[in-house]
């Protein structure tokens, strides 16, 4: 976001407690359980799925009106959501962002240290299905070195990104050892 100031994050609504170092309004919206179904319910999300027993969504207004402006956005969300917003947004373009390893992912989640050693577990364990879902995107970056992961990104954002197009074959070993 540093290096493209002309693109926007898009904020989520989410039922999860809200973290010590979070914003409301600017890390996500936090919505109690019975108001995010109601929301759901009304049409006001984009896209909405659960993850790890809470529940996430894009707001539809605020997608909307930046678009209508001509902005870019980044949707900061999971294979479930970018199903939906795919079906809802044909012209969108879904980038998977995979770790090096699976030893990565877990090191970076407990360095985060926000997570329990039971949540970061579960997360871990599903993180083998949600991974198998990288075939559905248009592009695949993997995050191994992160400079060149954000100007792979930065690439795939100025439509040069023909070297990470989901289906190339130097994904396969890669892919392989994350999901086995």
């Amino acid at each position: 976001m540093e290096k493209e100031p002309g693109l926007r994050f898009s904020i989520s609504a989410t039922t999860r407690p809200r973290r010590p170092t979070e914003k409301e309004g600017h890390d996500y919206f936090f919505v109690a359980a019975q108001e995010f179904e109601r929301m759901a319910q009304a049409g006001e999300f984009l896209e909405y799925a659960t993850v790890f027993d809470n529940r996430y969504a894009t707001p539809r207004k605020p997608v909307e009106t930046a678009l209508a402006a001509g902005q870019d956005l980044i949707l900061e969300i999971d294979w479930q959501g970018a199903r939906q917003v795919r079906e809802a947004l044909p012209e969108s373009q879904s980038i998977f962002i995979l770790p090096p390893t699976r030893a990565a992912l877990e090191e970076r989640l407990r360095s985060r240290g926000t997570d329990t050693d039971a949540v970061i577990q579960r997360r871990l364990r599903d993180a083998v299905t949600d991974m198998g879902h990288w075939k559905e995107f248009d592009y695949v970056v993997v995050n191994d070195a992160f400079d060149e992961a954000v100007e792979a990104l930065r690439a795939i954002v100025a439509g040069r990104g023909e070297k990470w197009r989901a289906g190339r074959k130097a994904l396969g070993p890669v892919v392989a050892a994350l999901l086995a």
